[in-house]
C-alpha cells in the first residue's frame, strides 16, 4: 500500500463555521419551518423548539464536531473508522456506515430538488412562471414541470438536474478550500442578502382590500406566533420540534463529522459549533418566519394561509410564493432572488452531503480528490435516476423516510452513546475544550450523558410504538406504488451492504499494509 496521503485542511475558521452553517442552512428554514410553527400551536411551537435545541441539538453539534476533529487526527474523515478508533469493537464500524450511507442517499434526491430552484429562476426571468394567476395553475405547471401531469415530459426538468449535477461535481472536484470553503464564503452572505431583502419586501406589503381590511402582514405574523398552549400536551408537537432541530441542524446525518475531521486539533469546536448553530438560527426563526406564512396571510386571509401550509413546504415554495410574486410590483426580481437564495441554500447543503462518503473513499483507499469525485459523481448519478423517473411513484418519499429521518435517529443516538459512554465522558469533555475559548457549562455533562440519549430512545422509541409496523407493512402505500416501494428498499439494502463490504474491505487493506 503506498504512503498515506496529507488530507485537506481549512484555510480560515470563518470558512469552516460558513461550510458548516451552509450544511445546515437548506431549504428547511424557509419552508419547513413555517409549516412546522403553524401545524403545532404558532408560537408554543416554540417552546418545545428551544427545549430541543438545548437539549439535543446543541449537544449533538459540538459532540459531532469534537468526534470529527478527533478521527482526523488518526486520517479518518468517515463515521466507520472514526468509530472504530473512539472505541474497539469489530461492530462500531459497520453501525458507522450509516454516517456515509445516510448522506449519500439523500444527496440523491436532495439534488434533483435543488435543480427544480434553478429551473424555476429562469422561468421567473423569463416571465412565464409570474403569468399565472391560480394556484390550479402554478400546480398543474409543477406537476408538467415534474413529468407528473398527463402528456407532460421530463426533460425541461432534466437540463436543469444536469447542471445542478454538473456545478456540484465541479465544486466538490475543486476541493476543500478552492471548492466547498470557496463557495460557502461567498455564497452564504449572498444568501442572506436575498433573504433579508425578501424578508423586507415581504413585511413592507401594503395590500388593500375592502373586503378583507384584517387581512395584512402584522396579523399575518400574529397567524404564525399566536401562541396556543393547549398543544403542549401533545407528544406529536415535541417530537415535530425535535425533528425540526436534527432537520436544520444537520446533525445525525455525518456530514457535519466530516467537515470537522478537516479541523486541526487545536481548533475551537465548542465557539465554532455555536456560531454555525446561530447563524443557522437566525436563518430561521428570524428570517424563514418573516417570508412565506405572513406573505400567504397577507393575500389569501387565515384560511388560505392555512391551507397553504397544509398544503407541505413544496406548494409553499413553488406554487404560493409565485402567486404572491405575481401580484407584486418587480415581481420577478423578487421570484428570481427567492429561488436563487433556496438554491444557493440548497447547493451549500448537497455539497456536504457528498463530503462524507468522498473522505471515506479518499482516506480509506488513498485516491487523490479528483478520482474519488469521480467515482462518487458516476454512483450518484446512476443512483439519481429513479429518483426523477418515479418521483410520482413514491420513491423520493421512501429515500426521504429511511435517510432524512429514521437514520439521522439512529446515528445520533449512536455517536452520543459512543462518544459520551464508551469513549467515556472525562476524556469527551477534554476532547470537545481542547483548544476551546469558551468552556460549556458543566450542567451539559449531565445532559450529554443522560437527556441527550433518552430523547433520542423516547424519540425512536415513540415512532416504533406508533408507526413502526404499519410503515414496515407499507400501510398508506398506493397499491400501484407498491412494487415501486419495495424495489426502493431493496435498492437501499443492497447500498448499504455495498458500502459496508467496502469498509470491510478498507478495514483488512489497512490491516495487512
Amino acid at each position: 500500500m503506498s504512503e498515506q496521503r496529507p488530507r485537506e485542511k481549512w484555510g480560515t475558521k470563518l470558512g469552516v463555521i460558513m461550510a458548516v452553517a451552509g450544511s445546515a442552512v437548506g431549504l428547511g428554514n424557509f419552508l419547513r419551518f413555517p409549516v412546522q410553527a403553524v401545524q403545532n400551536g404558532g408560537g408554543a411551537f416554540m417552546i418545545p423548539y428551544f427545549v430541543s435545541l438545548l437539549l439535543l441539538g446543541i449537544p449533538l453539534i459540538w459532540i459531532e464536531w469534537a468526534i470529527g476533529r478527533y478521527g482526523g487526527l488518526f486520517g479518518h474523515g468517515s463515521a466507520p473508522f472514526i468509530f472504530d478508533k473512539l472505541w474497539k469493537n469489530r461492530v462500531l464500524k459497520y453501525l458507522g456506515v450509516i454516517g456515509v450511507f445516510g448522506p449519500v442517499v439523500i444527496f440523491i434526491y436532495y439534488v434533483y430538488i435543488e435543480s427544480w430552484l434553478l429551473g424555476y429562476a429562469f422561468f421567473a426571468v423569463s416571465g412565464k412562471l409570474l403569468a399565472l394567476s391560480t394556484p390550479e395553475a402554478m400546480k398543474g405547471f409543477l406537476l408538467t414541470y415534474q413529468g407528473l401531469s398527463p402528456g407532460s415530459n421530463l426533460w425541461t426538468a432534466y437540463i436543469f438536474f444536469l447542471i445542478t449535477f454538473a456545478v456540484n461535481t465541479w465544486i466538490l472536484y475543486r476541493g476543500l478550500k478552492g471548492g466547498i470553503e470557496w463557495l460557502c464564503n461567498w455564497a452564504m452572505p449572498l444568501l442572506f442578502v436575498f433573504a433579508i431583502v425578501v424578508a423586507a419586501r415581504v413585511l413592507t406589503l401594503v395590500v388593500t382590500d375592502p373586503a378583507h381590511p384584517d387581512w395584512n402582514i402584522i396579523n399575518g405574523l400574529g397567524f404564525l406566533w399566536n401562541p396556543d398552549f393547549s398543544v403542549l400536551g401533545d407528544s406529536k408537537v415535541w417530537l415535530a420540534a425535535a425533528g425540526q432541530i436534527f432537520f436544520t441542524l444537520s446533525v445525525g446525518i455525518g456530514a457535519i463529522l466530516t467537515y470537522a475531521s478537516y479541523l486541526s486539533h487545536g481548533d475551537d469546536v465548542v465557539l465554532s459549533g455555536t456560531t454555525a448553530a446561530a447563524t443557522n438560527e437566525f436563518a430561521e426563526v428570524i428570517l424563514g418566519g418573516s417570508i412565506v406564512i405572513p406573505a400567504a396571510f397577507a393575500f389569501f386571509g387565515p384560511v388560505g394561509a392555512a391551507q397553504a401550509a397544509g398544503s407541505g413546504a413544496f406548494n409553499l415554495g413553488f406554487v404560493t410564493m409565485p402567486l404572491i410574486f405575481g401580484r407584486i410590483p418587480l415581481g420577478e426580481l423578487f421570484a428570481l432572488l427567492w429561488f436563487l437564495l433556496l438554491f444557493l441554500a440548497g447547493i451549500t447543503s448537497s455539497v456536504s452531503l457528498a463530503e462524507p462518503a468522498i473522505a471515506f473513499v479518499r482516506d480509506e483507499f488513498n485516491l487523490v480528490r479528483s478520482r474519488a469525485v469521480s467515482f462518487f459523481a458516476v454512483a450518484t448519478f446512476i443512483l439519481c435516476q429513479p429518483a426523477i423517473f418515479f418521483l410520482g411513484r413514491g420513491v423520493v418519499d421512501e429515500l426521504d423516510f429511511w435517510a432524512g429521518t429514521f437514520c439521522l435517529v439512529v446515528f445520533a443516538l449512536a455517536e452520543t452513546i459512543i462518544f459520551v459512554w464508551l469513549f467515556g465522558l472525562d476524556r469527551a469533555w477534554e476532547e470537545i475544550h481542547h483548544g476551546a475559548e469558551l468552556r460549556i457549562p458543566r450542567f451539559y455533562r449531565f445532559i450529554m450523558k443522560y437527556v441527550t440519549p433518552l430523547f433520542l430512545i423516547f424519540i425512536l422509541g415513540f415512532w416504533l410504538i406508533q408507526q413502526g409496523w404499519p410503515t414496515l407493512m407499507m400501510h398508506g402505500v398506493s397499491p400501484d406504488n407498491v412494487p415501486y416501494v419495495l424495489a426502493t428498499r431493496l435498492g437501499l439494502v443492497a447500498l448499504f451492504i455495498g458500502i459496508a463490504g467496502l469498509v470491510r474491505l478498507a478495514y483488512y487493506r489497512r490491516k495487512t499494509a
